[in-house]
């Protein structure tokens, strides 16, 4: 939209405005809910991640993953609130091992049209534009409620997620699952498409991202919060537009005489 802030300014704006450090997610959505951005693209949280970690010396990592303004650091140091240890840490973005994540994701919101037709259609917020999952890889678990009856792994470009939810509504596993959550290995880009698999992972930080994929996907109480190497955007589900028509033709069919 002409005359609306880039990201970099909104950003600086968000921070130079904080009384406190913040987490990259928030300050995406301050900066949506202030209008200072209009046109978000797919992937908005990321965006903001990748300005952040590629913008100069401007911002400072203060807590994994929470930033400041560089020239507001002496200020959080006297409230105790950096980790001085990220401060050493290199600049650049990191790898992050799951670049998106979906929980509790409905079954009968996706169309099981067929393999090839498929679509998971995901927004990390309302405003954004819808990214379709079907042909992510990485990690998924199947629930029956509550409880998990199922985990398994999309591999390939042969083996996909979609392909692999979609066999699932057709083999032994059919009748006993009404919910599924992912966890996606290839990167999203800004206008919704899906990237490359990284070619290697540093060991540490696998060993940290499994971690938190468990802690998120199975919530055991004692751990008390999601899992610190987890920095992967969390996608809400959308129906797919075929359903939803559906529905609305039914929902006019009940009402009328």
């Amino acid at each position: 939209m002409e005359g609306e802030l880039t990201w970099d300014r909104a950003i600086e704006q968000i921070l130079r405005e904080s009384p406190e450090p913040l987490h990259y997610t928030d300050i995406t959505d301050r900066i949506i809910s202030g209008g200072l951005r209009t046109n978000l693209g797919a992937t908005p949280h990321a965006t903001v991640s990748k300005v952040l970690h590629n913008t100069g010396n401007k911002y400072v990592k203060v807590r994994r993953p929470t930033f400041a303004l560089k020239n507001k650091i002496k200020d959080f140091e006297q409230k105790d609130q950096i980790d001085q240890s990220l401060l050493l840490e290199k600049d650049g973005e990191e790898d992050s091992i799951v670049s998106s994540f979906g929980m509790f994701w409905r079954r009968e919101e996706v169309e099981w049209i067929s393999h090839t037709n498929l679509k998971l259609l995901g927004v990390q917020r309302g405003e954004a534009d819808l990214v379709n999952f079907s042909q992510q890889i990485g990690l998924y678990l199947l629930y029956d409620g509550r409880e998990v009856v199922y985990v398994g792994r999309a591999k390939t470009c042969n083996s996909t997620l979609g392909g692999r939810l979609y066999e699932h509504t057709k083999d032994r596993l059919s009748v006993r699952w009404d919910r599924f959550s992912w966890f996606g290995f290839l990167p999203v880009y800004e206008n919704g498409e899906l990237g490359k698999l990284q070619d290697r992972y540093d060991s540490d930080r696998m060993i940290a991202s499994i971690e938190a994929i468990l802690i998120e996907a199975l919530e055991p109480r004692q751990n008390r919060k999601r899992g610190d190497d987890l920095e992967a955007v969390e996608y809400l589900q959308k129906e797919s537009p075929n359903l939803a028509k559906q529905k609305a033709m039914q929902a006019i069919h009940r009402l009328s005489p």
